[in-house]
């Protein structure tokens, strides 16, 4: 038989408040914890958006400060041109030089396909096709302009003139 005594109730009334405010404690810490973890997803989630505009806005910074002696040379050449045409020639011999190694450093590299060399359309644009009798159809018979590629993506492609099929 159940003991409906009033100090059992009152005990069994105690221990059930105690369970409930335990149970209202424990939901308040992972509130709080949960609380915690979106803001901090969320510092997380700005800091990494700050980081990518920062990169997106200073990306060139390098190429940017390895072509300041370029633009400085061709300066000088220009100012020397009025005295001699060869000091002209040897300032931008020299700034091509520079320029060569700025885009080097960068990991720009030229395309510039021989004459004699087989078509690549992922390298290559023709502008052109010609009958040429002396080279093999699908070949370069002649480059406009080089073509550039930073590291493995093609910038511009070389524009070359190709041999047509007999």
């Amino acid at each position: 038989m159940p003991d409906n005594t009033p100090q059992s109730d009152a005990t069994e009334e105690k221990s059930l408040d105690q369970l409930l405010a335990e149970a209202q404690a424990r939901i308040e810490e992972q509130k709080d914890a949960w609380l915690r973890a979106m803001a901090d997803a969320e510092n997380a989630r700005k800091r990494a958006q700050a980081d990518v505009q920062a990169a997106h806005k200073f990306a060139v910074e390098r190429m940017a400060e390895s072509l300041l002696p370029v633009m400085d040379s061709l300066e000088a050449a220009l100012a020397a041109a009025v005295d001699s045409p060869q000091a002209l020639r040897d300032g931008l011999e020299l700034t091509l030089r520079q320029l060569e190694a700025a885009f080097q450093k960068a990991g720009l590299k030229a395309i510039a396909p021989a004459v004699g060399e087989r078509f690549d359309p992922h390298q290559h644009q023709a502008m052109s096709a010609v009958d040429a009798p002396d080279a093999e159809p699908n070949t370069i018979v002649a480059v406009m302009l080089k073509g550039y590629r930073l590291h493995d993506r093609v910038l511009r492609p070389a524009l070359a003139t190709v041999a047509k099929s007999p």
